[in-house]
């Protein structure tokens, strides 16, 4: 018997848990016949709700039940490493508990494993129910991804993906602290099958991912695989330079010929603080990869478990 281990990270999803739990029961018929039992590891992460209670009730029900609960929240990433983490599985998929991510197509998905692809993808066609400015900053990140990054991360693309164990093991060996999973998925390779399907609204609850937090979950994905916006600091470095030197040469020639040097603050100011802005700019740039270097070489741990079954 080979073993599929089904990851779904949590946070104040005590409505959805059960839900979950009874929609992935029905595909275990089909996983029967192919000879692969199930292990379902909830990862909690800080949750103030009760979905702590839930899965411990879910476990005494069924021991294919697993828990890991942290100490506090330490955000989705931490959630997904932990799950694989932990689990034993000859394959791992990541689910989210709120459905949006269908246990429906777990046997097509399986199949595709079975015709020899590495892992299985799913990513959303449409946006439904979702914000139009959410949808439209979304689409731009994942256009601007595709230019200044090597990494292929796909447009609505969901962290929905079934993986083989070799798989599994070099998202695992990767074990940086500021996580992008989604361009860890592109980066380490192997051969994907993508699926499409539209956009599945939640079944209970509202989402966790404000605009702000997706906002800077995307410059966290800019940061981790490129570094273009260093690039660009640098042009505008020498591109003020090399205006700067112009602007000199104007002066002292228009100054020489008609002997009336520049006049007039407002233009100054409005210059100076062109220039200021700029700078702190760039530096502002520099500060968020410099910090997120020191992030990385305190070594502090990804996550702490405060309870496991």
């Amino acid at each position: 018997m080979k073993l599929l281990s089904v990851i779904v990270p949590c946070y104040n999803e005590e409505e959805n848990v059960p839900y979950f739990y009874e929609e992935l029961k029905k595909q275990e018929a089909f996983f029967h016949d192919k000879d692969v039992e199930l292990e379902i590891i909830y990862v909690d992460d800080g949750s103030k709700d009760g979905t702590v209670a839930e899965v411990r009730r879910l476990h005494e029900q069924d021991e294919r039940v697993h828990l890991v609960s942290f100490s506090r929240n330490f955000g989705k990433e931490a959630g997904i490493y932990a799950g694989l983490s932990k689990s034993k599985g000859d394959f791992a998929v990541l689910m989210d508990a709120d459905l949006q991510d269908p246990p429906a197509l777990l046997p097509e998905m399986y199949s595709y494993l079975e015709q020899g692809y590495d892992a299985v993808a799913t990513r959303r066609v449409s946006r439904k129910g979702e914000p139009p400015i959410r949808s439209f900053f979304a689409r731009m990140f994942y256009r601007l991804m595709r230019k200044i990054s090597k990494t292929e991360i796909v447009d609505g693309a969901r962290d929905y993906r079934l993986m083989t164990r070799q798989v599994v093991d070099a998202i695992l060996s990767m074990r940086e602290y500021n996580r992008f999973t989604k361009g860890i998925f592109g980066w380490v390779g192997f051969q994907t099958k993508w699926l499409e399907y539209e956009n599945i609204e939640r079944v209970k609850g509202e989402t966790k991912w404000s605009f702000w937090k997706l906002f800077l979950y995307s410059l966290e994905g800019i940061m981790a695989f490129s570094t273009a916006p260093l690039a660009i600091a640098s042009v505008l470095g020498v591109l003020f330079c090399f205006l700067a030197l112009v602007l000199i040469l104007v002066i002292v020639v228009r100054t020489l010929i008609f002997g009336d040097p520049t006049s007039g603050w407002p233009s100054m100011v409005c210059i100076i603080s062109l220039l200021g802005g700029v700078q702190l700019l760039c530096i502002g740039i520099v500060g968020q990869y410099l910090s997120k270097t020191y992030m990385e070489v305190k070594r502090r741990p990804i996550y702490l478990v405060k309870e496991e079954l």
